[in-house]
């Protein structure tokens, strides 16, 4: 048993050492992304009187109106994203494709993101369409 044991023991050793290390650095690798310190690093953004953009087919986009024509839209995600977003990196887009009546006219206003941002509110979320003037 002893033969066992001290046989070759330096390379025991070594293999002993490189062992712990590898394990020390795969469980760091690994458990990094876990941490608390990740989930701290959300940050969140209020971007007031973004603009609100029509979309229209076969009418002259130019003669509708929204009313408000600003929305404060928040958004939050990584700091590091947050940081460098841009108010003209969002889109508040109101649809007036399908509008046929004088009575359907308050919209939703739809929200467009570039990745990893995650869009939290926007106020008003609704918008009234102004037809334009009859001659």
């Amino acid at each position: 048993m002893r033969d066992w044991i001290a046989k070759d023991f330096g390379w025991k050793l070594v293999s002993l050492f490189l062992a712990v290390a590898i394990w020390l650095t795969v469980h760091k690798i690994y458990e990094e992304p876990k941490s608390p310190a990740g989930a701290a690093a959300v940050s969140t953004v209020t971007f007031d009187h973004l603009p609100v953009l029509i979309v229209s087919t076969a009418a002259d986009v130019h003669n509708f109106r929204v009313n408000p024509t600003t929305v404060k839209v928040t958004a939050s995600g990584p700091a590091a994203v947050m940081a460098r977003l841009q108010a003209s990196e969002l889109r508040a887009v109101v649809d007036l494709t399908d509008i046929e009546s004088a009575r359907d006219l308050s919209r939703l206003v739809n929200l467009s993101a570039p990745p990893r941002v995650t869009l939290i509110s926007v106020e008003p979320s609704r918008v009234d369409v102004v037809p334009p003037p009859k001659p």
